[in-house]
């Protein structure tokens, strides 16, 4: 299967939940926010949302400063 991420394609042998797939990237999932099919994902609903062949997914990592 593959995903589109951050504009990038991506080959996956099987379907990744968006936890999992935040995982691999060593993204926190408090410091990011996550777009599934132009449409925000809660983080509440990241670790059963299983993604799908040809998926669209935008991931934003938060950053702090001054």
């Amino acid at each position: 299967m593959r995903v589109q991420i951050n504009g990038q394609w991506q080959q996956f042998d099987r379907a990744p939940t968006v936890a999992e797939l935040l995982d691999a990237r060593n993204l926190p999932a408090k410091r990011v926010a996550v777009e599934l099919n132009r449409q925000i994902l809660p983080r509440g609903l990241h670790a059963q949302t299983l993604l799908s062949d040809n998926d669209a997914i935008e991931i934003v990592t938060l950053v702090g400063g001054g």
